[in-house]
């Protein structure tokens, strides 16, 4: 009888995360026009821009670039042996378009008080290995050290059929969001306190 042999559970990936700045947009750009990378969206869905470059993705990519230029925070980097391989969108509330109709209740002092996760990206060949949680954790972690007071987040259900790059509900529960009401047919609103 051969016995086969004990699979020992590999520990997940650990990221390295950068806030994108001058510094680390190279890599930003490495990562979006690479293979299979959202270089068609530059993640403009949600911010603000004029509807008619909304068509162009050279202006959509030239738009994220001034705003990191301009120092709005914009997202995250996640890297792995130093290459990029994931992204999440995080920034105070104002720099997007109207996300929802919910209010943050009586936590917000200043319209930039309130920071919103609102898209997220991984390679192909790093998905399903808990990298959209450390990038929870490290969004959380940065928005709570440029001063906010509430982080708010609008993802969908695992079976939704769009907006699945926002995120999905139980990822957001495990990380201790609570629901806030509905955005939309698909889009929940979670929101997240900091002490």
């Amino acid at each position: 009888m051969t016995i086969p042999p004990t699979r020992i559970p590999r520990e997940p990936a650990r990221l390295r995360v950068e806030a994108v700045t001058a510094a680390t947009w190279r890599d930003m750009e490495a990562l979006f026009e690479g293979r299979g990378g959202p270089h068609y969206c530059w993640c403009m869905v949600w911010r603000k821009m004029p509807s008619k470059d909304r068509r162009d993705k050279k202006r959509k990519k030239a738009a994220l670039k001034q705003c990191v230029e301009d120092g709005t925070p914009v997202g995250l980097l996640g890297y792995l042996d130093e290459r990029p391989v994931a992204w999440c969108s995080v920034g105070p509330r104002p720099s997007y378009r109207r996300l929802a109709d919910t209010e943050p209740g009586q936590v917000q002092k200043t319209p930039e008080s309130v920071w919103s996760i609102v898209c997220f990206y991984v390679q192909r060949a790093y998905r399903g290995q808990g990298l959209s949680a450390q990038l929870i954790e490290h969004a959380v972690a940065y928005a709570q050290a440029q001063g906010a007071e509430m982080v708010e987040a609008y993802p969908v259900e695992p079976e939704a059929p769009s907006y699945r790059f926002m995120g999905f509900v139980p990822q957001f529960t495990r990380a201790g969001f609570i629901m806030a009401g509905k955005a939309g047919s698909h889009r929940h609103v979670m929101q997240l306190r900091l002490p």
